[in-house]
């Protein structure tokens, strides 16, 4: 019988010296880089927020998506899955039974201070790539119904109820990367998928055709997504301009196009850029707990 899986999550969180948070684990007697089990249902992306927050103290943006680091432990084998972040919001470290001390200390301090192998490999990782990086979120709209259903205009078809729940669901996963610029399909069904994210960060939602199934061109589609690269910008469109789009950017920075670029409703591709370069590449679904896809 294959053994069981405990899944987790974690940050490499740096912040301007640079340092970087390490915490202390009396039970365990080591230092490591703050990280925790997912809980049953709950997202990744969630996972790693409330596990930094409630280890430091700390509300983290999560920036580039870092290895999985996957080792034995006594109940199993342990996948942790990092993300580089930044402290979005800080109040004082508060000691408990789990973490009883948080330093912050510059790359070689805090290698000579990791407990684990594992810990400085990814740390090097860290370096070895760049410190900061723009998210640019490519989302597929969430569930509307069937269209043959649809007996009004197809542009006014909305979210159905599963929709709806997807949506308010998918505020808090893309908050997770924080306040970005919010461009949608000028089609009810992509507005009202990243309506609840544009109330939740205080931003304005506008639309734009070139990302319009029926109104764009691939060409043009992707000469649009490019000009906004470089700041944070979450672009909601449909099924038939999103394998044009996720394609198109990779092969634009050079990367290698995933083998499958297509999404279902509700799923999203994040880039990470910094300098005219993808510096990873991952893929989430409100509707999974399954741990997040991701290529570099």
């Amino acid at each position: 019988m294959a053994e069981p899986t405990i899944r987790a999550a974690g940050a490499l969180l740096r912040r301007d010296g640079p340092e970087f948070a390490l915490i202390h684990r009396p039970r365990y007697d080591d230092w490591s880089f703050p990280k925790g089990k997912v809980d049953r249902g709950e997202h990744v992306l969630r996972a790693a927020v409330r596990e930094i927050e409630e280890e430091t103290g700390i509300v983290p943006r999560l920036g580039r998506r870092l290895p999985t680091v996957t080792y034995p432990v006594r109940e199993g084998t342990k996948h942790v899955d990092y993300w580089a972040a930044r402290p979005a919001a800080e109040s004082a470290f508060r000691p408990n039974d789990e973490v009883d001390e948080l330093v912050w200390l510059p790359a070689g301090e805090a290698e000579a201070r990791l407990s684990y192998g594992h810990d400085i490999e990814l740390l090097h990782e860290f370096l070895g790539g760049p410190a900061a990086t723009s998210p640019l979120v490519i989302l597929r709209h969430a569930t509307a119904g069937e269209k043959h259903a649809w007996r009004h205009a197809d542009e006014l078809r909305p979210l159905d109820d599963a929709g709806r729940a997807e949506a308010a669901e998918l505020a808090v996963l893309l908050h997770s990367y924080g306040p970005m610029r919010v461009v949608s399909s000028a089609t009810a069904r992509c507005l009202e998928t990243v309506l609840p994210y544009a109330r939740l960060v205080r931003a304005s939602a506008c639309t734009e055709a070139v990302f319009t199934v029926g109104d764009t061109e691939p060409e043009l589609a992707l000469e649009k997504l490019l000009s906004m690269a470089g700041a944070p910008t979450v672009v909601c469109t449909h099924g038939e301009v999103v394998s044009e789009l996720i394609t198109g950017l990779c092969r634009e920075l050079g990367e290698k196009v995933p083998d499958d670029p297509s999404l279902r409703k509700g799923e999203f591709w994040t880039a990470h850029l910094a300098d005219g370069s993808m510096a990873a590449l991952e893929r989430h679904s409100p509707r999974t707990t399954a741990r997040a896809s991701a290529t570099r």
